[in-house]
């Protein structure tokens, strides 16, 4: 997390170093900050999400090619599913309103907001498992129970991402 902060804050230009050391405006600056930082993070998240998300469409190839056509909607569904997740967290808004905006999220509810992305990380990981499984099954009776895997895992990763919402309403970090 402290990676990423880092890298927005040295990336400052000097007018923001020099407004930071203005009273009031330090607190502004951080989290714009870690604005910025969520907005990488939640970058990276998607990327290592599309990645996955790539290799199904490959997988669909696959299957279509070896006859496996009746896999064909049960793999596009997990697809589907899939790029909702990513196009949320693509298109999610920034983790705190502009100075002059009525919304207002405080420092501790960014920082949670900031973790609960950097949870999403994992996430990918165990996506890539299902897809191997899917892909290691290929030509097997196990294809069936892979594919349900994997379209239940992404569904449950848009439900997880829509609790996102709940660190800022409610000032809490939902239960994954």
């Amino acid at each position: 997390m402290s990676d990423l902060f880092d890298q927005v804050t040295s990336d400052q230009d000097i007018f923001k170093k020099l407004l930071s050391k203005v009273p009031g405006f330090k607190g502004y600056i951080e989290r714009e900050n870690r604005r910025s930082s969520d907005k990488l993070l939640r970058g990276m998240v998607a990327e290592r999400y599309e990645e996955q998300w790539g290799r199904i469409s490959g997988l669909q190839r696959d299957l279509i090619s070896e006859g496996g056509l009746v896999y064909i909607d049960d793999l596009e569904s997990a697809a589907i599913k899939l790029r909702q997740f990513i196009d949320r967290v693509k298109t999610a808004t920034y983790g705190y309103a502009g100075l002059f905006d009525a919304v207002k999220v405080r420092e501790d509810e960014l920082q949670k907001m900031y973790q609960y992305d950097l949870s999403l990380l994992d996430g990918a990981e165990e996506v890539k498992r299902a897809v191997d499984n899917v892909e290691a099954s290929m030509g097997s009776e196990g294809l069936p129970a892979s594919i349900r895997h994997l379209t239940s895992l992404a569904q449950n990763m848009v439900e997880l991402f829509n609790r996102r919402a709940e660190v800022i309403t409610q000032g809490e970090e939902p239960a994954a």
